[in-house]
């Protein structure tokens, strides 16, 4: 992993931009969503942070943090979202390195616990992730695994 760089977005916010575009394209949320959540932080409007991971001028993983990933259990705060690591880069620990960023940012804002939702099983536990509970995503068929990282 020596040829990556993991960076919060604060220390390079000149690729906001670029990482909004990228998130946009790998999950539904609208662009502009991304820009807004990366411009609170950027602005220090919240302490809830954008994270990557860089392969030369190009992002091979991200996530973020934010109030509430869609789903209908608001007391479950602040939430791991949009969490991706190119097909090409997977398997070398860079979404663990993301989460682990992520949740220390957090506790070292005296933000603990942080949840995430995913329908993944067996992934978030190898990085210290519980299972909570089954909660109701919004406009979602199926009910969605909740996590916490203490």
């Amino acid at each position: 992993m020596s040829d990556y760089k993991f960076i919060a977005l604060t220390e390079m916010p000149s690729i906001k931009d670029e990482a909004a575009e990228w998130f946009h394209s790998k999950w539904r949320a609208p662009k502009e969503a991304y820009l807004e959540c990366m411009d609170a932080y950027l602005n220090g409007e919240t302490d809830y942070g954008w994270f990557l991971c860089l392969d030369g001028d190009r992002i091979a993983g991200g996530l973020g943090v934010i109030e509430n990933d869609f789903h209908d259990r608001k007391d479950l705060t602040p939430n791991i979202c949009a969490v991706y690591t190119e097909e090409e880069h997977r398997g070398r620990g860079i979404a663990g390195t993301l989460l682990n960023m992520a949740v220390e940012d957090c506790r070292q804002k005296g933000i603990s616990p942080v949840y995430l939702l995913t329908d993944h099983t067996g992934f978030y536990e190898r990085y210290g992730w519980e299972f909570l509970c089954m909660v109701q995503g919004d406009d979602e068929p199926e009910m969605s695994r909740m996590y916490i990282h203490r």
